[in-house]
């Protein structure tokens, strides 16, 4: 067992958290061997197995990330930007493979990993489901294919605690479609609609979110023409799935050369 990639768990205690530390643990391809939390959190000290609520795992929880990266290959993170740059540079010193699946992050957060990738390998991707990264190609696809008199929108759905919209996942599709049309999604992004916005701009891609009860993830692209509709869908039911798709980007980078990957590079998309 000792020969197999050691895991870091970042953010142990969050709902992703607990999911990925779950999916490691039964993994016979990878082993746990740290779980970091915030400091002063009441999991600090504790086995990560008995704060779970489970028999004793051996993993004591810290809030000491570089201790618990020390000992590792790779560390898998679905924090809060500010906390992932922080984590990656830290990894990049211990030349782990980072998967980052933290949301919300902007373009600053996302230039501050560069530096990072030239020492260790990042795998980043607003969502690690297959699924959704068919789904991404497909957008892109069908979007060049189709001239501006179509209107795109994203609509997306999630559970009532996510504290981000749109979605890591929706910004993904919106990339996606604006890349097909040839477009900067930036220049051309419409969300937030309320009151009297007047009529849509040619071009557009637009964002809706849906915020409700348990939903694990739902992402419609919606291609709207004169009396007709394209709509591509995905509906994930299952947390698991983003947790395995996160474990294979970590064994994935296992051999990789430092730098930024995504999910269609895991996937050989």
């Amino acid at each position: 067992m000792s020969d197999l990639p050691g895991i870091v768990i970042t953010g142990a205690s969050g709902r992703m958290g607990q999911m990925l530390i779950r999916t490691v643990t039964e993994s016979d391809k990878a082993r746990l061997v740290g779980a970091v939390e915030r400091a002063g959190h009441d999991w600090i000290g504790q086995d990560l197995g008995t704060a779970m609520g489970g028999a004793p795992s051996g993993v004591i929880v810290t809030d000491d990330p570089l201790e618990a990266f020390s000992g590792a290959q790779a560390v898998i993170d679905f924090t809060a930007p500010a906390a992932t740059r922080e984590f990656a540079k830290l990894a990049a010193q211990a030349r782990l493979t980072h998967v980052i699946g933290t949301t919300g992050m902007d373009e600053d957060d996302i230039a501050a990993l560069k530096p990072c990738a030239r020492h260790a390998v990042i795998v980043r991707a607003g969502n690690m489901s297959l699924g959704v990264n068919l789904l991404t190609q497909l957008t892109k696809k069908v979007a060049q294919a189709l001239d501006a008199d179509w209107d795109i929108e994203v609509i997306e759905a999630h559970h009532n605690k996510k504290v981000d919209a749109p979605s890591g996942t929706a910004l993904m599709l919106g990339e996606a479609a604006a890349e097909g049309r040839g477009i900067a999604l930036s220049e051309n992004r419409e969300s937030g609609r309320d009151g009297i916005t007047g009529a849509r701009k040619r071009g557009a891609i637009g964002f809706s979110a849906i915020r409700g009860g348990d939903i694990v993830g739902e992402h419609d692209v919606l291609f709207a023409g004169l009396g007709e509709r394209i709509i591509l869908r995905h509906v994930a039911t299952d947390r698991a799935i983003f947790a395995r798709g996160a474990l294979k980007a970590a064994l994935w980078g296992q051999d990789k050369a430092p730098g930024e990957y995504d999910m269609m590079d895991v996937l050989g998309l």
